[in-house]
């Protein structure tokens, strides 16, 4: 079988609904435990979401248009709802009836979690489901602006349900996605030097370090260059405050003009050689927007995927 698997959002201008916890986090994490779940049960699966989008309408036709030209079996879109903070449960939306019997099974895996059932509803409103010529489904997997729904959810039991609802079965061993790196508990000397080099911090002598796993001078003093950077006291030692820093950075949230602050727009500030005191104002905002002319990107001023690669990788 092959699947199309579409993590919703996460392609700026097109990004998700913020409540309790971020929809771009949360569909993104489900989504890449889905898609190796999959792939463990030997599915093939095409990753839809794509790395760059003009508009919010180019970033539905180009999850669209992947799914279409790889001529999947099977299209998912995978979402997080939100409403007025009351509101709860799990709905799959559906155009065809062959797409609403794919629904159903997913929508009762999920509900045996312990989410109120809301259904497998319409979907004839919804652009990837309009324009997508295979079956195809959304899911909206609870509320993140319910904290009885973000009390309930867990990404890896959440898609275990999705998974056993597309397939009826779940892989036999346990099988590890790709890694959010705000949650890393990796804490090696190797590590720090490793994350170092990727966000381009050097030693004393302006050189990246040598990824040896022993702490020297030159190690100690790229962890106070970066300390400094990010505003966290400068000792040469990576605490859990230094750690948390580059993990955050590592992790390559979307960061917005005038909705973003702290170590991770710091470090931002520190690499487009703009002061950095830690505010994504509109000095920032320029700076940031001639990196991405410069780069070929679509200059909006808003740090994503695309720029990010560009910045670390």
């Amino acid at each position: 079988m092959k699947f199309g698997i579409d993590s919703g959002h996460n392609c700026p201008p097109d990004t998700g609904a913020r409540g309790i916890k971020f929809e771009d986090n949360l569909t993104l994490d489900v989504g890449n435990r889905v898609i190796a779940k999959l792939r463990a049960l030997g599915n093939e699966v095409v990753v839809c979401r794509p790395s760059s989008a003009n508009t919010v309408r180019d970033s539905l036709s180009k999850r669209c248009s992947t799914a279409n030209a790889s001529r999947v079996d099977t299209y998912v879109s995978i979402h997080f709802n939100a409403f007025n903070n009351q509101a709860n449960g799990t709905e799959v939306y559906a155009t065809s009836d062959t797409g609403r019997k794919i629904a159903k099974p997913v929508l009762d895996e999920i509900i045996k979690l312990g989410f109120f059932n809301r259904g497998v509803k319409s979907g004839s409103h919804l652009y990837v489901l309009k324009n997508t010529d295979m079956p195809a489904i959304l899911i909206e997997c609870c509320f993140l602006d319910s904290q009885k729904d973000m009390n309930l959810f867990n990404p890896e039991a959440m898609a275990n349900a999705i998974v056993k609802g597309l397939t009826g079965k779940l892989p036999s061993a346990p099988v590890n996605p790709v890694p959010d790196e705000e949650e890393n508990i990796d804490e090696t000397i190797l590590r720090l030097q490793k994350s170092l080099n990727r966000l381009k911090i050097t030693d004393k002598n302006g050189k990246a370090l040598v990824e040896d796993g022993f702490t020297g001078a030159n190690t100690k003093s790229a962890v106070e260059k970066f300390q400094t950077i990010v505003a966290v006291q400068p000792t040469g030692i990576a605490d859990a405050t230094t750690w948390n820093a580059i993990n955050l950075i590592l992790a390559k949230r979307i960061i917005r003009p005038n909705h973003a602050g702290g170590a991770v727009v710091r470090y931002l500030q520190y690499r487009l050689g703009v002061e950095n005191d830690g505010v994504y104002g509109s000095q920032t905002e320029v700076v940031v927007k001639n990196f991405q002319k410069q780069n070929g990107l679509d200059a909006d001023g808003i740090i994503g995927p695309a720029s990010w690669q560009k910045l670390i990788g």
